[in-house]
């Protein structure tokens, strides 16, 4: 896909990033990844998930998420005990903890799911890092958090239901109210609604006995590559916000949205 950007307020290498960066947001991946790696569609992904599990699915993804937050940021995210790239360090973590939840099953994947999901989060921590973030801040870990509910706008991507900014938006709305270093159990909530359906995914492709050690891993992998490229696009845009501004920014992804609509809308008035 080829998009041109000509909005006014950015510079040249500025433009670049945000075209990254909106390409990182708007793709679906997520679960074509998965159904990939299990070898069947989607749907019959989501039919191997017993509803006994499914019903307490939203719970475990909220205290995954309050406890992954809490570990991950007082773990040093952007530093790593080997002398290798942070990248590579949590792709290593990932697909260990992968491999030993796939290994038994879905009880398994429910023991690691938390594990698994404070790798996902240091990982982001990093990426937040590398791009300016301090990690000190409440609203770095509320930044962080909110990399989970974010996607891309297709039907075929369980992560989004919407575009960028209303997601973005939405999710400001439920911080609203946060008091020095607490993270309101509402907005913990509401990212966990939409990361839940990834969840499924992933409990639905390791709860399969033939899928094993080597599916866990994989199917982690999927998970860190996915959310590894909406950490980068999200805290690409903060930082060329805080760089340029809020309204230049919105506005040239804007007309990065127009650019790849165009061509559709000139196809339907045929």
């Amino acid at each position: 896909m080829s998009l041109t950007l000509t909005t006014p307020g950015l510079n040249d290498a500025a433009r670049r990033d945000l075209r990254a960066a909106f390409m990182a947001l708007e793709r679906p991946s997520l679960a074509a990844r998965l159904a990939a790696v299990a070898g069947v569609p989607v749907e019959a992904l989501r039919a191997r998930l017993p509803r006994s599990v499914q019903g307490g699915v939203d719970g475990a993804v909220r205290t995954a998420l309050t406890t992954a937050m809490t570990a991950a940021l007082r773990s040093g995210p952007a530093t790593t005990p080997l002398p290798v790239p942070s990248a590579w360090f949590h792709r290593g973590l990932a697909a260990a903890s992968g491999a030993l939840g796939g290994a038994f099953g879905l009880p398994g994947t429910l023991v690691e799911l938390p594990v698994s999901t404070t790798i996902l989060l240091r990982q982001v921590a990093a990426i937040g890092a590398e791009e300016g973030e301090d990690l000190g801040t409440p609203e770095a870990a509320a930044e962080c958090l909110k990399v989970f509910a974010l996607g891309g706008t297709s039907p075929s991507d369980d992560a989004a239901e919407s575009g960028y900014f209303a997601v973005r938006l939405a999710l400001a709305e439920a911080l609203k109210g946060a008091a020095g270093r607490t993270i309101l159990p509402g907005f913990v909530a509401a990212v966990a609604s939409r990361f839940v359906g990834p969840i499924g995914l992933k409990l639905s492709a390791q709860a399969a006995p033939v899928l094993g050690a080597a599916a866990g891993a994989a199917v982690n992998l999927a998970f860190l590559e996915h959310f590894r490229g909406v950490a980068r696009g999200h805290f690409t845009l903060r930082r060329l916000e805080r760089a340029h501004g809020a309204q230049h920014v919105r506005a040239a992804w804007d007309a990065l949205a127009a650019c790849r609509d165009a061509p559709f809308v000139e196809r339907a008035r045929r």
